[in-house]
């Protein structure tokens, strides 16, 4: 008994000593569950250098795509808490993915320390500029009248493309297809191309693709209408209310990360998100800044949880 408190004393030594230390010993890994020029990598590589000043230490982004980001998500809950191996978060592997599985690789709520949230945004539902759709609820109407299957696009079987399309499903009662894809890229393409009709994705995909005319912005799925796109509804005002949905960024780590590192990590994340040529890159790639600190991201996870949750359990989704 008392070999296992020396035990228990000396592991809380090491990591007391670890925190006070830190994070002089070594770069920081950021890891990143997808390809390189997404806007998961976007929004790594706009915090990265601010974060690299106030910290005094290289953060170095490491690519780890794969399972609509749930292999970056399980490889961070097998790495040490010592502030070292960070994570940047998003919607598909923290609030949806892991509840299509039968058996989940992890538990989104419990296994990450929540540091601080970095940005939100509305998706933005788009389709080919020669549809005669207007606007989302127009598209709903010309979806229900078709006597061949529509067809919805996705950036991949568990990502927040994919719910979105099946929440229109549901809210407007339609019975779309779903046709997932291996990324946000070759289902832009696809869906230019004709061979889907419509995709439900974020701002830092689509924004470029509207403004230079190969999609039309049908409608957005946040509380007020995106800044970039002031003439497109959202789809409240189409009287699509059910569908209303935001994404979310953020920096995690493993769990039981010491206080003092995460307090640190926290603090330096604000400061850079609060400098207004960050804030400048996050609005024009149709994101906004959304600052909270690891208790409000937490919490703000916790509820994303449970809503889509209960949508894929409504509507009996399961990817295995």
């Amino acid at each position: 008994m008392k070999q296992w408190a020396m035990a228990v004393l000396c592991a809380a030594a090491a990591t007391l000593a670890g925190a006070q230390g830190w994070p002089a010993a070594k770069p920081i890994r950021l890891i990143v569950g997808y390809p390189p020029g997404g806007g998961i990598d976007f929004a790594a590589r706009t915090v990265q250098q601010p974060m690299q000043e106030g910290l005094k230490q290289q953060i170095v982004v490491d690519y780890k795509p794969g399972a609509s980001g749930m292999i970056a998500a399980t490889e961070l809950t097998r790495q040490a808490p010592d502030g070292y191996t960070l994570l940047l978060a998003n919607t598909g592997p923290f609030a949806i993915a892991p509840y299509l599985q039968a058996k989940p690789p992890y538990d989104p709520v419990k296994q990450f320390t929540y540091i601080g949230q970095i940005s939100q945004g509305s998706y933005i539902a788009v389709t080919r500029p020669d549809h005669p759709a207007k606007d989302l609820k127009e598209f709903v109407a010309w979806a229900k009248a078709q006597s061949v299957q529509v067809n919805f696009a996705s950036a991949g079987n568990g990502t927040s493309t994919h719910l979105n399309g099946e929440l229109m499903n549901q809210v407007a009662g339609l019975n779309m297809t779903h046709i997932p894809y291996k990324g946000s890229a070759p289902a832009v393409q696809d869906l230019i191309g004709g061979q889907t009709q419509i995709l439900i994705d974020a701002g830092t995909v689509l924004l470029p693709q509207v403004k230079g005319g190969k999609l039309k912005a049908l409608a957005v799925t946040g509380p007020r209408r995106d800044p970039q796109l002031p003439e497109v509804p959202t789809v409240k005002e189409l009287g699509l209310a059910g569908m209303e949905a935001v994404g979310f960024q953020g920096l995690v780590g493993p769990a039981q990360m010491p206080r003092e590192i995460v307090d640190r990590l926290a603090s330096e994340l604000a400061k850079a998100l609060s400098q207004p040529e960050v804030q400048a890159k996050f609005a024009g790639a149709g994101a906004e800044v959304h600052s909270q600190g690891p208790a409000a991201f937490a919490a703000f996870v916790k509820a994303d949880n449970e809503k889509w949750a209960r949508l894929i359990r409504e509507r009996k989704l399961q990817l295995d």
